[in-house]
């Protein structure tokens, strides 16, 4: 892990040197910003390889920034940890809405913070596909899902879906009638070791079936066990 930049954003400066301190201490070179415009500057500039980011950030909060960086394409495989005083699951909920890859709640270990860092500093990043590689398009049900272009039209409306919600969207309807168990939808949207409750999958679908609209009751429940997309009729 040695070597590897990390880009603090705290506004509070004794955490912001307690976790500056810490990440040094364990062979990071650390980056810092006090505000969210300033993280989205240095973030786009630097590529930083992993951002530790505070949700409450004065002006633009870190929620904003991190569906900001999440959904572009020059930082959106920037891992980020959320870093919050507020440890209820809301909190946590739409932190991972938003796509962020981990959060750690105030007050905090510094030996946790440095081991949760590391551990999504080892999980696989998800590389983009070769320039002349093409993905299949998925058609269903008058949905068309295009991930050489991350875009999704329905009967050629276009849908504004985050990162997360185009890869579960994507996943469920590359495989029509399949059966789902939340924590396969996790492992395969986000990766192995991701945290997750319950509720925080159920509020993704909730979220994406409202932007599907209509279309929205393609994915359905399966009670008791999880989720799938309407089969191919």
């Amino acid at each position: 892990m040695s070597g590897k930049t990390i880009l603090v954003v705290e506004d509070e400066e004794d955490v912001l040197e307690l976790l500056r301190y810490n990440l040094d201490k364990n062979g990071f070179a650390v980056e810092t910003a006090t505000s969210g415009e300033e993280a989205m500057d240095k973030a786009r500039r630097m590529h930083p390889d992993l951002i530790l980011l505070d949700i409450m950030l004065p002006g633009l909060d870190g929620l904003d920034v991190c569906k900001v960086l999440k959904r572009h394409a020059d930082t959106e495989r920037i891992p980020i940890v959320m870093v919050t005083a507020k440890g209820d699951e809301a909190d946590i909920v739409a932190g991972l809405e938003v796509g962020a890859d981990d959060y750690i709640t105030k007050p905090f270990s510094p030996r946790v913070l440095v081991a949760r860092v590391k551990a999504v500093l080892r999980r696989p990043a998800r590389s983009a596909p070769p320039a002349d590689a093409e993905v299949q398009v998925v058609r269903a049900h008058g949905v068309e899902i295009d991930p050489n272009r991350h875009r999704v039209t329905i009967k050629g409306r276009l849908v504004d879906l985050t990162s997360t919600e185009f890869r579960l969207l994507h996943f469920l309807a590359s495989r029509p009638g399949w059966v789902f168990t939340r924590y396969q939808i996790v492992d395969a949207v986000h990766g192995q070791d991701y945290p997750v409750t319950d509720r925080s999958v159920d509020v993704q679908i909730v979220g994406l079936r409202k932007k599907l609209g209509a279309a929205g009751k393609l994915i359905e429940t399966v009670r008791g066990v999880g989720y799938r997309f309407k089969d191919v009729d």
